[in-house]
């Protein structure tokens, strides 16, 4: 049977991607300075392997043949997907995506040694490579899909969400942000005239935090014999869902962006962990995109982890932890507070959105030919002074070099973000109508209600619908902003 046959080519696909996720976060986690050209020489080959295979014309003729067998609704899903799958693979070449593997790592770990010292002028070519190397798949891509070039690279991290559903969204969250913030700055000031904020700095070792994070990471239902904590320059969660990887990065000097991390990438790992096992070497068992995921790890880390009932629970572990005493009203000016940056991964819930929405709106100026790369730091400033009003001209370190996305070619992604900021919102109001208890459950760190609702409405469905069509079967709405907007205006207006 041809659905058997696709059922072993899915396995081997899915073993070498298992092989290329360990060897991307070791290359991030482990891996010595002076590893760095091998690691990108392997995982090219491999990725030329995954993709030859991946694309093999056989796999259409087994498609075909498959799409007339007897099929129960989970196979004709897992066809579907595939053949999704396999059409956004055959856009591109093997040697294509070999010379992307290669160029990206290079950019990347060239990233990685000039960022810190904000060597701009070094680090620009590695980047035009990138940047040409993107408009080059991006066109490929859009003659085979039909779609408008940034559509067409979007598309691989977000299936079925397109610029024309996203831009007025987006505009509208703007427009409203840039006139929130200030209000919201106003509120706390008051606020903090009349109960100055304490400060939560001292000695924190390392060891400390880390055994608090893996406290709060088991209590919301992370499963640590299939994953793992470590430390990379920037926090992300690899790995594969039999073995999550996650990482963060610790200050001794103060604890809340360590653990705010954590719980953001536990939010990750939690909805690879609850993916559907029978089907995880298939597309359609795989999580569905980025925005998908984004709205589980920022439920986690927003919805959850700044949710002042949440820290009559997290609190006591804390103070256990740290060795500490501090009091609700210690501790929630500093979970809540917002504070115009430079750097998107630092940056507070209320201004978050805007650095995101700057870097949507610049990628695909870079991508169109509207800017160049060389212009990027003149054009980074002039966003950021627009919206958060702070200059990045002379700092390039935390200007357009802060991200590693670009660096690795990961054109499209950005909005992800912000997609899943709304998306959280709107399905933590969905779950308050359905479960009114909710904040009572989190308060007395009981979490299995809400956990539940979101392994069966987004963990359980994996790949098996589009983006936009997961949500509203969530949700049974479109993607809506009002709740994200109401969300902020009960947390931090007046």
């Amino acid at each position: 049977m041809s659905f058997a046959k696709l059922d072993d080519h899915c396995r081997g696909l899915s073993a070498l991607d298992h092989a290329l996720s360990i060897l991307g976060t070791d290359e991030a986690v482990n891996m010595a300075p002076g590893g760095g050209e091998s690691r990108a020489e392997a995982m090219a080959t491999l990725s030329g392997m995954y993709h030859r295979q991946a694309t093999d014309p056989k796999v259409r003729d087994w498609l075909e043949a498959a799409k007339a067998e007897d099929l129960d609704p989970e196979q004709e899903i897992a066809i579907g997907e595939l053949e999704r799958s396999y059409v956004n693979m055959t856009c591109l070449p093997s040697d294509f995506v070999e010379r992307k593997m290669r160029t990206s790592m290079k950019s990347e770990q060239l990233w990685r040694k000039a960022r810190p010292k904000g060597d701009w002028t070094s680090f620009q070519p590695a980047l035009e490579e990138v940047v040409t190397m993107m408009r080059e798949e991006a066109a490929m891509r859009a003659e085979v899909l039909g779609l408008a070039p940034y559509d067409a690279l979007m598309e691989q991290f977000d299936p079925g969400n397109r610029t024309a559903s996203i831009n007025p969204v987006f505009a509208e969250l703007k427009a409203f942000l840039v006139d929130f913030v200030p209000e919201a700055l106003a509120v706390q000031e008051e606020n903090l005239s009349r109960r100055p904020l304490k400060p939560l700095s001292g000695d924190y070792p390392v060891e400390r935090q880390k055994a608090l994070g893996l406290a709060m990471m088991q209590a919301v239902g992370f499963d640590m014999n299939h994953g793992s904590l470590s430390v990379s320059d920037h926090p992300f969660c690899g790995g594969v869902p039999s073995d999550v990887r996650m990482t963060t990065r610790y200050r001794t000097d103060e604890f809340l962006p360590a653990l705010m991390g954590i719980l953001h990438e536990t939010g990750h790992g939690l909805y690879e962990q609850n993916l559907p096992k029978d089907w995880a070497h298939w597309p359609s068992g795989k999580a569905r995109g980025m925005s998908i995921h984004e709205s589980q790890s920022l439920f986690v880390e927003k919805q959850i982890g700044r949710n002042p009932t949440f820290w009559r629970f997290a609190l006591p572990l804390v103070d256990d932890h740290l060795k500490e005493a501090w009091t609700m009203e210690d501790l929630l000016p500093h979970v809540h507070q917002v504070k115009r940056g430079k750097i998107r991964v630092d940056a507070d819930e209320v201004t978050y959105p805007l650095h995101v929405i700057l870097r949507y709106e610049l990628e695909q100026e870079l991508l169109s030919g509207a800017i160049e790369t060389k212009d990027l730091p003149e054009a980074w400033d002039a966003k950021m002074q627009e919206s958060l009003g702070i200059s990045t001209l002379d700092d390039p370190q935390n200007g357009p070099m802060q991200d590693v996305h670009w660096p690795s070619g990961a054109f499209g992604y950005f909005p992800s973000y912000t997609l899943g900021a709304l998306m959280a919102a709107q399905q933590w109001a969905t779950i308050l109508k359905t479960n009114p208890d909710v904040d009572a459950q989190i308060g007395s760190g009981d979490f299995d209600q809400v956990n539940a609702w979101r392994r069966d409405n987004i963990w359980s469905k994996a790949s098996t619908a589009s983006t936009p069509d997961i949500l509203r079967n969530a949700t049974g709405e479109a993607l809506n902003p009002a709740w994200f907007i109401a969300h902020l205006k009960a947390r931090y207006g007046k």
